[in-house]
């Protein structure tokens, strides 16, 4: 059975779409950090990161920084991390998020609240700086 990811690139979930090129696809999480936090998955759906090939992880890494570099443009921010954690979704995946302290990473942390016309813009604002 696929994956909610693979049901989000199929087009059979909604999402705030990011970006996507041929082999990867990044959108924002519906339980946010931060403003702004994105996953960016590979198109090919495997568990864990470190069963893709070299090239794919390497260019996991590049694509992220593609949109890490969009959103540091246009969330107000010190830094953006990039976690790697993978035991939500059984899909690898990429968090990046916003970053103004440590803190403002911590998964425990309680999620914050976008109404869907916020969350679109905010998609919309990262997407335009790409």
């Amino acid at each position: 059975m696929a994956s909610i990811f693979s049901r989000i690139i199929a087009g059979e979930i909604p999402c705030y779409k990011v970006a996507e090129n041929d082999r990867f696809f990044a959108f924002l999480d519906i339980n946010p950090l931060q403003e702004g936090h994105t996953l960016v998955i590979p198109k090919e759906e495997k568990d864990y990161l470190f069963d893709y090939d070299d090239q794919t992880v390497a260019d996991l890494v590049v694509f992220a920084k593609q949109i890490a570099v969009a959103m540091k443009k246009v969330i107000p921010c010190q830094r953006i991390g990039m976690a790697v954690l993978g035991m939500e979704v059984p899909h690898a995946h990429v968090h990046l998020v916003p970053l103004n302290k440590e803190t403002d990473m911590l998964f425990s942390n309680p999620k914050k609240k976008y109404s869907p016309e916020q969350m679109a813009e905010i998609a919309r604002r990262i997407s335009e700086a790409l």
